[in-house]
């Protein structure tokens, strides 16, 4: 009689770990972080990829990543989490501030490079001297998306293939992003790569050469590690 009640409170309590742990899974997908963005025309485009295959020969160990469909060159307007119920909302509120909006006719300018330290590496990317009419889009866009924007956590970005966890800090900035990336504090640009930072000061220490481009669209990506654009999961384009 004793082993039958010892069976049952062990196949009790495997049951409660069992439940407990699909509830903790299912409130992983719950949140999903995004980053509202700009896709710059081909000249961009071109020079990001140029500065990335730099970058790629400078340092190709864990973090390094080639621009391409999972890691789309862009300049983020705004990085945020929501409720993976909330997407199709934000979709359609994004989508009224780019059609009043119409960032595509702006004209921007490149002006250098910046880099955020990692230890002995640095995250890299090309600036963009912001705009009266830039920093009317971003304010737009926080404006209409700030309902739906909550507190997130690793889980809620794309997870790495390989099984690295999410590089430390990129949590913090993404919730942070509107106290301390958006109005004065804005900075764009466009992410072009992991490298050695006694590389990229070099690198910043060299004269540089500004160029013009347009944007060609706006969109909405699911994050990934190091603030890279992974999925897309909305577009204006055509």
């Amino acid at each position: 009689m004793q082993k039958k009640s010892l069976f049952k409170v062990i196949s009790c309590l495997v049951l409660i770990i069992f439940f407990s742990s699909f509830n903790v899974s299912f409130a992983q997908t719950d949140v999903i972080g995004i980053d509202i963005l700009l896709n710059p025309n081909q000249t961009m485009l071109d020079s990001a990829k140029a500065y990335n295959a730099l970058m790629r020969n400078n340092y190709s160990g864990p973090g390094s990543f080639s621009l391409d469909a999972v890691h789309t060159p862009h300049i983020s307007v705004l990085q945020c989490f929501i409720k993976t119920a909330d997407l199709k909302k934000v979709i359609d509120a994004v989508d009224k501030v780019v059609r009043r909006e119409k960032p595509e006719k702006e004209t921007l300018t490149s002006k250098g490079f910046y880099f955020l330290p990692d230890k002995t590496l640095g995250l890299a990317g090309i600036t963009i001297n912001t705009t009266p009419e830039l920093l009317t889009y971003q304010s737009k866009i926080i404006e209409a998306v700030k309902p739906f924007i909550v507190t997130g956590s690793d889980s809620a970005f794309v997870q790495n293939p390989n099984g690295w966890p999410i590089v430390k800090g990129l949590t913090e900035y993404v919730n942070g992003f509107i106290p301390d990336h958006s109005g004065a504090k804005y900075l764009p640009h466009v992410t072009i790569g992991l490298a050695q930072a006694t590389y990229l000061k070099d690198l910043m220490a060299k004269p540089y050469s500004s160029f013009t481009f347009k944007i060609s669209s706006a969109s909405i990506y699911h994050l990934g590690d190091y603030g890279t654009a992974q999925k897309r999961l909305w577009t204006s384009a055509k």
